[in-house]
This record gives structure tokens, sequence and C-alpha cells, in this order.
């Protein structure tokens, strides 16, 4: 079979660069040590049930009128599965995973984290729409993955 030769030069500058993406993403990585990022948090993943505030994830007022809510995303659910939030409240989230990646996603608002087993993970939204807002996991964990949601119930 006959490649015309102008049709292998284009081939080859495709593989060229690929491999040269791929080198680059492998570089950045080995150079990062895979480490998260200064101002993480981190947890250890096999002992998150035994460490404050995740052995009993939920919510919590603050003094100053604002909320923060603990969560922690195992195969296959949130825990907790529902939590109750006053109308205008400020929400610091804190979420974290004991087993793989998961993502946190609050539809129709601007949390969306990416949650991973050892860190921390970190966002505020404040609540001005009252009704029921589906937390899911929108990243793929598992045959069960279509059954890993939970509710805020914005009164």
């Amino acid at each position: 079979m006959h490649v015309h030769r102008l049709e292998r030069i284009f081939l080859g500058l495709g593989v060229i660069t690929l491999a040269a993406f791929f080198l680059i993403l492998i570089a950045l990585q080995v150079g990062e040590s895979f480490k998260p990022p200064a101002s993480s948090v981190t947890i250890d993943p096999t002992k998150v049930a035994s460490t404050p505030p995740f052995d009993h994830p939920g919510l919590r007022r603050l003094p100053d009128g604002s909320y923060e809510a603990y969560y922690v995303g195992q195969v296959f659910f949130w825990q907790p599965s529902t939590l109750s939030v006053p109308l205008g409240a400020k929400v610091h989230f804190y979420v974290t995973s004991t087993d793989v990646v998961h993502g946190f996603l609050i539809e129709h608002t601007d949390v969306n984290l990416e949650v991973m087993p050892g860190w921390v993970s970190t966002a505020t939204h404040v609540f001005r729409h009252p009704g029921d807002h589906l937390i899911v996991c929108d990243q793929y964990c598992g045959a069960g993955h279509a059954d890993m949601f939970a509710h805020i119930v914005v009164k």
C-alpha cells in the first residue's frame, strides 16, 4: 500500500506531538513528586472515621453565623446523606474520601470538587435559593457510582 509523502509527514508530526505531550506530563508529575499543594490539608485515609471532625460528619454553626459542613465520601455513598441549611447561609465545605477518587458536585451551584483519599477538599457557597440541592459524585468510582448521591435541603 502506498502512503503519500505528505500524509506520512503529518502522521509523523502527530505522533511526535503526542509523545512530547506524554513526556511533559510525566516530567511534571515526577518533578512535583505527586505531592499536594503546600496549602492543602491532608488526612490519613485509613483513619478518617477516628479523626475529628470527620469522625462525626455533618453541619456545624460558627460564631459568625456561617456554617461548616464535613462530608466523607466512600464507595458508594456520602456521609451525611442529608443536611438542612437555612436560606442565605454561607457554608464552608470540607470533603474527603476514605477509598478512591470521588467528585463532589452540588447541582446548580459553583461547588465542584475532586475528592481524593488523603486530602481535604474545600469550597464555600452561599445558598440563596430554597429547595433540595442534589449532591452527586461526578467522578466514576465503580459499579455503584450512579447511586452515590446526597441532599442539601435549604429552608
